[in-house]
């Protein structure tokens, strides 16, 4: 057998074409996605492996002179798959993931800090047969930590080439993409575990993976591996270092001390969760104002200088696809402010240590600590809470986690429970409120507890294996990056969903059914929004609110949370109560309407029925934007099903509290 060490073959089973495909391969928190980021700037894009919801990203690299397409692959250990996220690296490196085929090389990232457990992962890449190039990231950190790798000791060694870089610095970028391009025309292939020296024409044991053979075969004699790590090491001088108290375990002591740590992660849980409400909140409002004020004021000067002023087209303009507009902008600060925290969290090392310390709490709902951040922010808002979502390296986690999302009561809900408690029992309307979270938080729990059942994960049952990295000052361009191709991701991926349905929303208020009004001039109990809602109606009858004004509020609830009470004002055609204020609720028109009318349609047990309702609007399908955010994480189909589901479990709910309230 001729050996491929030594004479690289052009017939790999892999064809060049004008973009060969590189994918990075290597261990999670090696600086992987930020050599990604660094390599292809805003050409990127991202999408789900097919059959799954792990993402792969892919861009376009100019290195070396040539266009090249790099794929960014999650972080993994193994290329044993015990998770969806590995089974996507290995079906990849195998070319199985449906119309793809075998990448043109593998640049393989090692972490200098770490070299042994990278090179583990190194020993199983080397099984596939594949043409590589190795980078090596954090040598500074390894050095301060007294360790030295020798990049051209370790390439004579592995028999490929080995580039030093910074991906967070941009330090050694062009070597890589100039290495990368020779590599594309030598086909350098890694000496593994068990390989020949070429140089005395022994076997070569790396030849690439046949049809007949299988890689999970050829990868279960751990024992070749773990003695090929350790060879490799003492040849580089890796296999020991000083022993000594670095600066991040200093750091530790106090960051995973059950008490003080819990108290600083609290601490940042807190922090997050204002960035998310308070910070955002005045960016939002301002963007949200920037098209009700100015875009809107240039579109009705349009509108009437085309002679269109005051008609229904003027109203579809204004009322409906800048409103959806206004409302997708006003979505964009607080989706950047959540993704600018998580890349901070991330690159300065703490979300790892966060992870560790929530994982006991978060495990008995079968996820791991890694979930508890997005469920915190959740009570803030389930939209960047969704986004948050997708941090979570393991692809079953990621699906539980946004399933679970939407029944955390996010701020926008509050307004409805002051209304309601205010209006209904004005001496324990705190109990009330308060006792809505602690039911979100038992739907939390409950749902965790189903769906872990229905989503088996056996990674679950492992205990939480986690590589803390050393604590590094964040790069700014890194994270603005980051937060910002994010961002960008959501505006595109989301907003056309979110203007879609609002002005979807607005047809339906726009379009007389009686009454002989024009469209777009129609008062709301003659338009088609109230009749759909009143033949809806009669499904709440079982839960005490057989009121066509309740069931329109809920309709409009699904675009946004916080106009339910706006849309019942306007369907009572009375004024709206100061946003969170209980005395205004308690004695406002609104509030005397609703408890007549919860009292008719409930037969005398308006209590019952009010809470009921509140049951029901924390149980039931977040709004359009969250929605659309489901969408991008889930997909479209889990998406709907997870939509079915929440409104039956809603539904259900709300029943069964008002069957048992109504007996007392």
């Amino acid at each position: 057998m001729s050996c491929s060490h030594c004479e690289p073959s052009d017939n790999r089973g892999t064809v060049l074409v004008d973009s060969p495909t590189i994918v990075l391969v290597g261990n999670p928190n090696v600086g992987k996605s930020t050599l990604f980021n660094k390599l292809t700037g805003a050409h990127q894009t991202i999408r789900n492996a097919p059959g799954t919801t792990v993402d792969l990203s892919s861009g376009g690299w100019s290195g070396g002179g040539r266009e090249l397409t790099l794929i960014d692959s999650p972080g993994t250990y193994s290329l044993l798959a015990r998770s969806a996220d590995e089974e996507v690296v290995t079906e990849l490196l195998t070319g199985e993931i449906e119309g793809s085929k075998k990448p043109d090389l593998v640049v393989a990232v090692l972490d200098a800090t770490a070299l042994q457990r990278s090179l583990y992962l190194l020993g199983q890449v080397s099984k596939t047969g594949l043409p590589a190039v190795v980078a090596v990231t954090m040598t500074d950190v390894a050095r301060a930590e007294g360790v030295t790798v020798d990049s051209t000791v370790l390439s004579k060694v592995l028999s490929v080439p080995v580039v030093d870089v910074d991906p967070r610095h941009g330090r050694g970028l062009e070597a890589l993409a100039d290495t990368v391009v020779k590599a594309l025309g030598t086909q350098p292939l890694l000496r593994g575990p068990g390989a020949c020296n070429c140089a005395h024409g022994g076997q070569c044991c790396n030849d690439p993976v046949k049809d007949s053979d299988s890689l999970v075969d050829r990868m279960v004699e751990a024992d070749d591996v773990f003695d090929w790590v350790e060879d490799v090491s003492a040849q580089v001088g890796a296999g020991s270092r000083r022993v000594e108290t670095t600066f991040s375990d200093k750091v530790d002591r106090v960051l995973l001390n059950p008490v003080a740590g819990l108290a600083v992660l609290l601490g940042v849980l807190w922090a997050l969760f204002q960035a998310t409400t308070a910070v955002a909140a005045p960016v939002m409002e301002w963007a949200e104002g920037f098209v009700a004020g100015p875009v809107t004021d240039g579109a009705l000067w349009l509108t009437g200088l085309v002679g269109l002023s005051g008609s229904w087209v003027e109203s579809l303009l204004i009322d409906g696809v800048l409103a959806g507009i206004g409302v997708v902008l006003s979505f964009v600060p607080l989706m950047f402010i959540m993704f600018l925290a998580l890349a901070l969290l991330e690159d300065s090392g703490y979300l790892a240590r966060a992870a560790l310390l929530a994982d006991r709490l978060m495990r008995a709902i079968g996820l791991d600590g890694r979930a508890v951040l997005p469920l915190i922010v959740g009570f803030g808002c389930n939209l960047p809470a969704l986004a948050a979502t997708k941090s979570l390296p393991n692809a079953a986690h990621r699906t539980v986690t946004a399933l679970l999302v939407p029944l955390t009561s996010c701020a926008a809900r509050l307004t409805v429970y002051i209304l309601i408690a205010a209006a209904f029992f004005p001496n324990h309307a705190g109990t009330v409120v308060f006792g809505m979270y602690v039911g979100s938080v038992l739907l939390v729990i409950a749902g965790g507890l189903l769906l872990r059942l229905i989503f088996k994960d056996t990674s679950s049952a492992d205990p939480l294996f986690l590589v803390l990295p050393s604590y590094q000052r964040p790069g700014v361009s890194t994270v603005l990056l980051i937060a910002g191709r994010r961002a960008l991701a959501f505006l595109k991926g989301a907003g056309v969903t979110i203007v879609i349905m609002l002005t979807l929303m607005w047809c339906l208020m726009a379009i007389p059914v009686r009454g002989g009004h024009d469209i777009a001039d129609v008062p709301v109990e003659d338009s088609l929004y109230a009749e759909i809602a009143d033949s809806v109606s009669p499904v709440f009858a079982p839960a005490g609110f057989d009121d066509w004004h309740a069931t329109a509020a809920l309709m409009t609830g699904f675009v946004a949370k916080e106009t339910v009470v706006a849309a019942l004002a306007q369907s009572y055609q009375v004024d709206e109560p100061a946003e969170n204020d209980y005395a205004d609720a308690e004695g406002s028109d609104l509030g005397a309407r609703l408890r007549a009318d919860f009292d008719e349609s409930s037969g005398g047990h308006g209590g019952a029925a009010a809470i009921a309702f509140l049951v029901f609007v924390l149980a039931y399908t977040p709004c359009a934007a969250t929605l659309a955010e489901q969408k991008r994480v889930l997909g479209g189909k889990l998406t709907f099903v997870a939509f079915v589901a929440q409104l039956a479990l809603a539904w259900l709910l709300a029943v069964a509290v008002f069957q048992i309230g109504s007996l007392f």
